[in-house]
């Protein structure tokens, strides 16, 4: 795959990803009603990041909004700031991303600036991936926990079976994860085309040449010799001088 190609479908995925976690993160259905023990009911409860809804049998639906928030659970809020920070480190890579599109020339910008970018580019939306994956897991864990805690308390023995409203995942659990993954493979692969960007260095030893006149049939030609330098003595009237013996003495 060549690097404009690898670069170009990074930050496609990436994009994808990114809208994929900002849809997940306003949507509303994070854990919805299991309705496994009771499959009619005239009420249908689901939750989100935002506010609390509930859809009655025919059809209508009232949500309310959270007016509190030091009075959410501490986990809840981690939740919330994960895929805020997500969100934002993605839309800022996305930005960077665009700058450092190889198929775009903005002015005189070089193959090493573009490297770089797409680098910072690709870490950014990595972070952001990994933020929408931890903050999804998180509210994943906190709906188990509170899942096995109804259910223990509903099957208590000695005690009359009463029936509690336990919650499961919803869409936005899914959603979330799926755009995490992309933005990460997406950052994967901007980082991956970085190293095709950089341009390679090349290692050759200069040789300077000096113009030497000679005779020949046609007249006075010039040809280039190469010069080198060396530590060489010479006598007055310009022939190598050999040391001597004396020299050293």
């Amino acid at each position: 795959m060549s690097v404009t190609m690898c670069q170009s479908v990074g930050f496609v995925v990436s994009m994808l990803g990114v809208g994929g976690v900002i849809a997940s993160t306003v949507m509303d259905q994070w854990s919805t009603q299991d309705l496994y023990n009771n499959p009619v009911t005239a009420v249908f409860n689901y939750q989100g990041l935002w506010r609390t809804c509930v859809r009655e049998s025919s059809g209508f639906t009232e949500c309310r909004s959270y007016f509190t928030i030091l009075g959410l659970p501490a986990m809840f809020q981690a939740v919330r700031a994960l895929m805020i920070v997500g969100i934002v480190l993605g839309a800022f890579g996305l930005l960077v991303a665009i700058f450092s599109l190889k198929c775009l020339r903005i002015g005189n910008m070089e193959d090493s600036a573009k490297a770089n970018l797409t680098l910072t580019a690709g870490i950014m939306c990595i972070v952001a991936g990994l933020c929408a994956i931890c903050g999804v897991s998180v509210f994943a864990n906190m709906l188990v926990s509170n899942f096995w805690m109804s259910t223990a308390n509903m099957y208590q023995p000695g005690m009359m079976q009463t029936l509690q409203t336990r919650y499961t995942f919803g869409a936005a659990l899914f959603v979330g994860w799926v755009a995490g993954g992309l933005a990460l493979v997406g950052g994967i692969m901007m980082c991956i085309a970085c190293r095709g960007l950089v341009p390679e260095e090349t290692h050759y030893k200069a040789v300077s040449y000096k113009s030497a006149g000679y005779k020949s049939g046609t007249g006075y030609e010039a040809k280039k010799v190469p010069v080198v330098e060396t530590n060489t003595i010479k006598s007055d009237d310009g022939r190598r001088s050999y040391p001597s013996k004396y020299d050293y003495v």
